[in-house]
């Protein structure tokens, strides 16, 4: 779980026992590629299974990885977005704080409007209710959504 710190920054809520919150203080940089409906079952297998356990995990679910610019850091290259983040603190709780180096989007999912974010079917977990749902549809605009109320 985690998600936006700053403008520019992200927050990992994970455990210490995690391989990868191992791996991110060993190499100060990390990746983070975001799940999509047509890797529905793959990402929820990399999700819930250890890497302490089983250390081919991303190879058993059918992923291949590429080395980031950022650091010793993998991108999964079927996932067609990922940040790619340098490490900046392990806060107090043990979460991970980084800032936002480069963003990496498949050229499929760009058009002359920017990034299409509703054609990748982008996954976000619902924890109420236990199930993936798609990313995508805009109901207003960031900080003009108010202007009836100033």
């Amino acid at each position: 779980m985690g998600g936006l710190y700053d403008a520019d920054q992200v927050e990992l809520c994970l455990s210490a026992s995690h391989k990868m919150t191992k791996n991110i203080l060993a190499q100060k940089a990390f990746t983070i590629s975001f799940g999509t409906k047509k890797y529905l079952d793959a990402c929820d297998y990399v999700g819930i299974v250890s890497g302490n356990d089983v250390p081919d995990k991303i190879e058993k679910a059918g992923f291949t990885l590429q080395k980031s610019e950022i650091g010793n850091a993998p991108i999964i290259q079927e996932l067609p977005l990922c940040l790619e983040c340098s490490l900046i603190k392990q806060s107090e709780e043990g979460n991970i704080i980084g800032k936002i180096e480069k963003i990496n989007v498949d050229e499929a999912y760009i058009d002359e409007n920017g990034i299409d974010i509703e054609k990748m079917e982008l996954l976000s977990f619902d924890p109420i209710h236990k199930v993936y749902r798609i990313v995508g549809r805009v109901v207003g605009h960031a900080f003009a959504a108010n202007a009836q109320l100033k």
